[in-house]
């Protein structure tokens, strides 16, 4: 099984787009869990109190309930997603072009989204 550490904007496009190849990414790399990290989630929570932000933030909040949920150090979600990748060769679903090169030069692999689609780049 895949385990997906999934960064805010990532979880933000999945809970608030229409993602047409959700069920066929199955298919090909196999069953994917997305999982969320701990800094993630308190992020999401801070950018509830942004009103141009709430909406969004809101649903993704309510999409990820049942997901679950790691322990993951730094202030800020990137650092602990690329130590992650770093440490566990694991998969980062994000949409931020400057982690994805990070991640890649750290041994991971990224999961993101194009044309609402979702894509796996080593």
């Amino acid at each position: 099984m895949a385990r997906v550490i999934c960064d805010t904007s990532f979880l933000i496009h999945l809970a608030t787009r229409r993602i047409t190849n959700i069920d066929g990414i199955e298919m090909e790399i196999g069953p994917v869990t997305f999982v969320v990290p701990e800094v993630v989630r308190n992020e999401l929570a801070r950018l509830c109190d942004d009103p141009l932000k709430k909406n969004d933030a809101e649903a993704t909040i309510k999409h990820v309930s049942g997901l679950e949920t790691v322990p993951m150090n730094g202030r800020f979600a990137d650092d602990g997603l690329l130590e992650h990748a770093r440490m566990h060769h694991s998969i980062i679903g994000t949409m931020d072009r400057e982690l994805k090169r990070q991640v890649k030069e750290a041994g991971g692999s990224v999961m993101s989204f194009w044309n609402d689609r979702i894509v796996l780049e080593s």
